[in-house]
């Protein structure tokens, strides 16, 4: 299955979601490519970091750009039981690629206007890209949110207006743990004084994904 995390806008945690991703997956046995098509590298940045520290990987990850992103992994989905795909937050050749090949594409969105404002051109895309990947699932969620005040439900319910976008209705904090582990090159789950309520977040958006959604790939 190809799980791309990506959208229109940066800032939303897009990294963060499919690094973590990554290493919940390969805890599963599974063979996993984990693809940086992000002009940032943030997540080449984050697998070099691994390797500096001497932390064992047991997934590949490449940087593929452009139209690559579809004839490279159209060549090597065979090859691998997952790929995770971090496209970068503008609308990118990159990231119409990433969508063209996808099962499931993920969206995080800030509870915050400037990241809600940008709806509409998540929606064009989207609309577009079905014509090409008529499989394609949709998956938004709120990420980096508040711990209280309304805006994440009320992000929320404005996202749950879009047809073609289904919603995971559990939001992701910001919580320090992810910025941590992301700095040591780690997943949430993998550090040595690990945050329950990270793991249990992040946890939460994998079961959705390779357990609910994947049941209808």
């Amino acid at each position: 299955m190809i799980v791309v995390v990506g959208g229109v806008k940066g800032g939303t945690g897009k990294t963060t979601i499919a690094t973590n991703l990554a290493v919940l997956r390969s805890r599963e046995n599974k063979k996993v490519l984990l693809v940086d098509a992000d002009e940032q590298q943030s997540t080449t940045t984050w697998a070099s970091q691994r390797d500096v520290m001497g932390i064992p990987t047991s997934w590949v990850t490449i940087q593929l750009t452009g139209k690559a992103v579809y004839s490279q992994l159209e060549k090597m989905r065979n090859d691998y039981d997952d790929i995770i795909v971090d496209v970068g937050g503008r609308e990118t050749r990159s990231l119409r690629a990433a969508i063209a090949i996808a099962d499931i594409f993920v969206i995080p969105f800030q509870p915050r206007s400037f990241d809600i404002w940008t709806i509409g051109d998540v929606k064009s895309i989207i609309a577009e890209m079905k014509q090409v990947n008529d499989k394609l699932q949709c998956v938004a969620l709120i990420n980096r949110a508040d711990f209280s005040g309304n805006d994440n439900d009320d992000t929320l319910n404005i996202i749950q207006e879009c047809d073609d976008i289904e919603c995971f209705q559990s939001p992701i904090k910001t919580r320090k743990a992810f910025a941590n582990a992301a700095s040591d090159g780690l997943g949430v789950c993998e550090m040595q004084k690990p945050d329950p309520k990270a793991i249990q977040e992040i946890t939460a958006l994998y079961d959705f994904l390779y357990n609910k959604c994947t049941a209808s790939v």
